[in-house]
C-alpha cells in the first residue's frame, strides 16, 4: 500500500492559485479529481494526518501514488476543467450519483419522419425531447391514454409501423381515433409533426391555451347543432384536466424550477429532485452517493450540479431557478457556468419561506425516506463485497484485496467461429463499459482454433497494449490518454487478477503466456465448473472454496458473466454467416442487394414466403433474381436456414 509521505509535493512547490488537481494509482490511472480555489491549502490538507481524514479519503491517498495539477485564472476555469477531467477518467473515488432505480421519461422522436410517443428509459439521445422523469411507466401510459384523444399521434415501433404500411391497414387505434394513422397516409408527415408539436406545447406548459381552444370549439359546435362533435370535444376537455390533475399544482407564480434536498450520514448521502415546470411538478427523480471525503451539503449542491446539468444535453434541462438547501462556496461560479450551459440566466437559490419552502421540506421528506429505504437494502451489500475480496486475496496468496478482476472465457463450435470475452469487475461490481469481445484469427497455417490456443492469443492481445503503454506519460500527456485521439488507451490499465473459464490446462496456457510477456505483477486463477474447484499455476490440487464463502460467489459471477458476453457474441457472429450463406450463392446478388432484401422483409422465412412480384419492389432485384432468390431458399439443402 502506497504511503501518502512518499509522493508528497516538496514544501512550497504547490501554487496558491486556483486549479484542478488529480490523484493517481503506481498504474497511471486517475483515481479522484478535484478543485480548489487555494491549491496549496486543499492539497496539504490530505498530507497533515492520514489517520484523522474521512475514512474515504484515507482509502483515496493510501491508493494513490501520485499527485499533479494544473491552475487557471478563475473559478469558472477550475469548474469547467473539472468536470471535463472528470469525464474524461470517470475516477473511481469521485462522488458519483447513482439512481435507486432507472426512472422512465414521456419521450418524442422529433428527429423521424413520423415521430414516435414511447416510454423510455437510459441515455438521453439526440434529437428527442423528453418529458418526466416519472416514478412509474404505467404513469406514463396513462397520461398517454388520456391524451391520445386529443393528440393522435404515432406510439407503435417502426416494425408494426412498417407492418401495417406493407398491408394498407392501421392497428387498433388508428380504427378508434387514438392515432392519425400516417402509416396509411391518412394524413400527410407534415400534419402528423403538427400534432406532435402541439401535444409537446401542451406537455410543455402551454395547457391554458387548448383548453380554452377546445372549450370554445364544443361551445361553437353546441351552437351550430352539431352534437356529436360537440360531445366528442366534451369528452377531450375532460380527458385533458384528468391529465393535467395528475400534476399537481405546487407553485402558482408558474414558475420553472428544480427543488433539490439531501439526506445524509457521514458515509452516504441521498438527493431527490422535484422538476416543478409551469408550476407543476412534471416528475422527481432521486440518487444515492457515497461520499468519497468529508462534504458539506454546498460541496454535494456542487457535484449534484455538475453530473445533473453537465453531461451532453445537458443545457436542456438547466431551468432557470435551482432550489437548494444550501449554497457551496462556489455558487457563483457555478450559476455563472449553469447560466453558460442553459443560455441564459440561471440562478441558484435558498428558499426562506412561502410555498418555495415547504416543497423543500417535502423535498427533504422523501430524501430521507430514499436514503433510509437504500441503506436497508444495501446494508449487507458494501461489507459482503469487501469480505469476498479479502478471502480472493487470502486464497489466492496476494498480498491486498483484487480491486479489479478481469474474467475470460472462449466460444465455438468445432473450431467455427471463434469468440472471447472479457468481463471486468471493479470493487466487486461489473463495469460492462470495460467488457471487450475478440475474434480470434488462429494461426495462418489454420491452427490454433482450441480452446488453449484461443485463449493464449486473446491473452497476447490484452497484454500487448499495457506492455506498449509507457510507464510515465510524456510532459504535457495525460496518463492513460492517448496524445493522438484524446481518447482511452484501450487495456491501458492491468488487473490485479485475471480469472479464467477452465481448470488446470487453460490456467498453465495463460501463465505461459504471461511468462514470456513479462507480466509478474498479476495474479492468475482458473474456476472449473464441474465442482467449482479454483486452480492456480503449477499446482498439483485446486484451491477448494467453501460452498457458502463470498469469495467463490464473487468468482463464480465473474465467470458465468464472462460466459454469457462470449456466447451472446458467438451467436451474433453464427446468425449472421448463417443468414448470409442462404443467399451468397445467388448469381447477380451482392452484398448491398442482401442486405436490402433482408431490411425489407425482416427475415429469411417471411422473404422465403413472399412472390416474385413482392420481391421485385425492392429496388434493384429483377424478376429473374427474385426467381433464383426463391430457388436457393426453397431449395432441400437450404431450407432449414430459412426458416431462421
Amino acid at each position: 500500500m502506497p504511503d501518502p509521505s512518499t509522493y508528497r509535493p516538496a514544501p512550497g512547490t504547490i501554487p496558491e492559485s486556483p486549479g484542478v488537481y488529480r490523484f493517481r494509482d503506481p498504474a497511471g490511472r486517475v483515481i479522484y479529481v478535484g478543485k480548489a480555489k487555494n491549491l496549496r491549502n486543499r492539497l496539504n490538507s490530505y498530507f497533515a494526518d492520514v489517520w484523522s481524514l474521512h475514512a474515504r479519503t484515507q482509502q483515496m491517498v493510501t491508493t494513490a501514488a501520485g499527485v499533479d495539477w494544473v491552475t487557471v485564472g478563475t473559478e469558472v476555469e477550475a469548474l469547467q476543467l473539472e468536470f471535463s477531467w472528470i469525464k474524461e477518467f470517470d475516477p473511481r473515488f469521485n462522488v458519483k450519483y447513482r439512481d435507486d432505480k432507472s426512472y422512465p421519461f414521456l419521450a418524442v422522436t422529433l428527429d423521424e419522419e413520423f415521430p414516435r410517443l414511447q416510454v423510455m428509459r437510459g441515455a438521453k439521445r439526440k434529437g428527442v425531447r423528453y418529458f418526466g422523469p416519472y416514478s412509474h411507466a404505467w404513469a406514463i401510459r396513462e397520461t398517454l391514454d388520456l391524451l391520445l384523444r386529443v393528440f393522435p399521434a404515432r406510439t407503435c415501433k417502426l416494425g408494426v409501423f412498417q407492418r401495417a404500411h406493407q398491408i394498407g391497414r392501421p392497428c387498433l387505434l388508428g380504427d378508434i381515433g387514438k392515432c392519425s394513422a400516417p402509416c396509411v397516409g391518412r394524413v400527410s408527415p407534415e400534419q402528423h409533426r403538427a400534432i406532435v408539436d402541439e401535444f409537446c406545447d401542451f406537455m410543455g406548459g402551454r395547457t391554458d391555451l387548448f383548453l380554452k381552444r377546445v372549450e370554445r370549439e364544443m361551445l361553437q359546435a353546441s351552437e351550430d347543432l352539431e352534437f356529436e362533435r360537440a360531445a366528442r370535444l366534451r369528452d377531450d376537455l375532460m380527458a385533458l384536466r384528468r391529465a393535467l390533475e395528475k400534476q399537481a399544482v405546487v407553485l402558482g407564480d408558474g414558475t420553472d424550477a428544480d427543488v433539490v434536498a439531501f439526506a445524509e450520514d457521514p458515509l452516504e448521502a441521498a438527493v431527490q429532485v422535484f422538476h416543478v415546470r409551469g408550476g407543476r411538478i412534471r416528475g422527481e427523480r432521486g440518487w444515492v452517493v457515497e461520499k468519497v471525503e468529508d462534504l458539506t451539503t454546498g460541496d454535494l449542491v456542487h457535484h449534484f450540479c455538475r453530473q445533473m446539468y453537465g453531461e451532453e444535453q445537458g443545457e436542456g434541462d438547466v431551468p432557470r431557478e435551482i432550489l437548494v438547501p444550501a449554497l457551496p462556496d462556489d455558487a457563483d461560479a457555478l450559476a455563472v457556468w449553469l447560466s453558460g450551459r442553459r443560455g441564459s440566466r440561471a440562478t441558484l437559490r435558498v428558499p426562506q419561506l412561502g410555498d418555495k419552502k415547504t416543497l423543500m421540506e417535502t423535498v427533504a421528506r422523501n430524501a430521507s425516506g430514499v436514503l433510509q429505504r437504500h441503506k436497508l437494502r444495501r446494508a449487507g451489500d458494501l461489507t459482503t463485497r469487501n469480505k469476498a475480496l479479502e478471502e480472493i486475496a487470502e486464497a489466492l496468496g496476494m498480498d491486498s484485496a483484487p480491486l479489479r478482476i478481469e474474467c475470460f472465457d472462449v466460444s465455438q463450435i468445432q473450431g467455427t467461429d471463434v469468440v472471447a470475452s472479457m468481463v471486468v469487475f471493479e470493487d466487486g461490481l461489473a463495469r460492462k463499459s470495460e467488457y471487450r469481445k475478440f475474434i480470434v484469427r488462429g494461426n495462418p497455417d489454420g491452427s490454433g482454433l482450441d480452446d488453449l490456443s484461443a485463449m493464449s492469443e486473446v491473452m497476447r492481445r490484452r497484454f500487448a497494449r499495457v506492455k506498449a503503454a509507457p510507464a510515465e506519460p510524456a510532459e504535457g500527456e495525460m496518463p492513460g490518454i492517448d496524445p493522438l485521439t484524446g481518447k482511452a488507451r484501450k487495456f491501458a490499465y492491468p488487473p490485479q487478477l485475471i480469472v479464467v473459464d477452465g481448470g488446470q490446462p487453460q490456467v498453465n496456457a495463460v501463465a505461459e503466456v504471461l511468462s514470456e510477456l513479462g507480466v509478474t505483477d498479476v495474479a492468475l486463477c482458473g474456476l472449473a465448473k464441474r465442482l467449482e474447484e479454483v486452480w492456480l499455476p503449477a499446482d498439483d490440487f485446486p484451491v477448494i472454496l467453501p460452498r457458502t464463502s463470498e469469495a467463490l460467489y464473487l468468482l463464480q459471477r465473474a465467470r458465468d458473466e464472462a460466459h454469457r458476453f462470449a456466447i451472446t457474441f458467438h451467436r451474433q457472429r453464427r446468425s449472421q454467416r448463417m443468414t448470409e450463406s442462404a443467399l451468397d450463392d445467388v448469381a447477380g446478388l451482392g452484398e448491398v442487394r442482401r442486405k436490402a432484401l433482408l431490411r425489407h422483409f425482416g427475415s429469411l422465412k417471411r422473404l422465403a414466403e413472399a412472390t416474385p412480384e413482392e420481391i421485385t419492389e425492392v429496388p434493384g432485384i429483377g424478376r429473374r433474381t427474385a426467381e433464383s432468390v426463391l430457388a436457393a431458399l426453397r431449395s432441400p439443402e437450404t431450407g432449414k436456414t430459412a426458416e431462421g
